[in-house]
């Protein structure tokens, strides 16, 4: 009886992680670490001169736009390190689509030296981590200094989303509950309508600071 129940237990256990396995596509590398290939400017233009690949790495030096990738997202795992200069601001943002047709807007994933920018410590929703103006990242976060690296993740599943920061879940948010309405109503993307309508592409954000990134994956999530 002992058997049997043993040889219950591990087919429950393989039947959960063939399901787990069916329900999530494999990862795909966004950057090949050697060109900017899959990434464009609104309209389909290339790179400004400001992003460069030096050792395997993207880096914006200069003025080089928004850069937008080839495909929509709605439910996924996204991964990618980064590390900005002394002072610097930057973003990643997703769910990213052209509102009222022009202006491309989505969630951002905030980046940013918290010890020396203004703007990090002007709110607490503008600081890293955080879903940028909307809702503040955990104040306990472990986030290192600028010119170290940082790893970040961002979940999104079923309106759900989790924001990552080196490893550990800093802050999350329903969109379809009633706080997140309230989030949007009190933020400077409340007029802007069809934000963050859960789709969308992900976006490399130009803020005019040197930022590095590296080893940007995602996987589609059933």
């Amino acid at each position: 009886m002992k058997h049997l129940l043993s040889i219950a237990i591990c087919c429950g256990l393989m039947s959960i992680t063939v399901n787990s396995a069916e329900n999530t596509e494999q990862w795909v590398s966004l950057f090949d670490g050697k060109t900017l290939t899959g990434w464009t400017q609104a309209g389909e233009k290339a790179p400004g001169k400001g992003w460069q690949v030096v050792d395997g790495m993207i880096h914006l030096s200069g003025p080089g736009g928004n850069l937008l990738s080839a495909k929509e997202y709605e439910n996924f795992e996204f991964e990618w390190q980064w590390k900005i200069e002394k002072n610097g601001n930057n973003g990643i943002k997703y769910w990213v689509s052209a509102i009222n047709g022009k202006e491309w807007l989505g969630i951002e994933y905030q980046m940013i030296d918290d010890a020396e920018n203004r703007d990090a410590k002007s709110k607490p929703s503008h600081a890293s981590a955080s879903f940028y103006d909307l809702k503040a990242a955990a104040a306990d976060k472990p986030l290192k200094p600028a010119g170290e690296w940082n790893t970040s993740k961002v979940i999104a599943k079923n309106g759900t989303l989790q924001h990552f920061l080196n490893g550990k879940l800093v802050v999350e948010a329903d969109t379809a509950s009633p706080e997140w309405k309230e989030l949007l109503a009190a933020s400077k993307f409340k007029n802007k309508p069809g934000f963050a309508s859960g789709r969308g592409r992900i976006m490399l954000t130009d803020h005019n600071d040197k930022v590095w990134l590296k080893e940007l994956k995602i996987r589609e999530l059933k």
